[in-house]
């Protein structure tokens, strides 16, 4: 988690005019001197996303959040990566023997009551299988 003097100097850094506000134009700007590509309209569609006063503009609070979400969509991005090497069967679901495949792939040998019993502590609906809601509730 970023400190708050942290999120200052991003703030400063993509602040080109010192008004302590990020602008559409200074977003893409920035971005494209990090080697990232931002049309002009994907910029104002981001900053109208989080911009929580209206004016237009990501202050230093919407910068946090804008940031903060970020990080959430690449956990929820490497969770489901990971949600499926665990779906060996490519069903959608982690089954008990995909489990039990993975596991042991791990070195982790397990017999399919075990991972019947792993499975069955997060299967929030009993239908004997995870499904990514189930396997992300499991892997907070």
């Amino acid at each position: 988690m970023m400190r708050d003097a942290e999120f200052e100097r991003v703030l400063s850094y993509f602040d080109e005019d010192g008004d302590s506000k990020i602008s559409p134009s200074e977003l893409k700007r920035r971005l494209a001197v990090m080697g990232g590509e931002l049309r002009l309209k994907e910029a104002e569609m981001a900053i109208e996303a989080f911009d929580s006063d209206g004016d237009g503009f990501l202050c230093l609070e919407d910068l946090v959040k804008l940031m903060e979400s970020a990080g959430e969509e690449e956990k929820l991005k490497d969770l489901r990566e990971a949600f499926e090497m665990y779906d060996t069967e490519r069903c959608g679901f982690i089954t008990q023997e995909s489990l039990k495949r993975m596991l042991k792939k791990l070195g982790d040998l397990k017999s399919i009551e075990e991972c019947k019993v792993m499975i069955d502590r997060f299967d929030l609906n009993g239908d004997g299988v995870l499904s990514f809601e189930e396997f992300r509730v499991m892997m907070q």
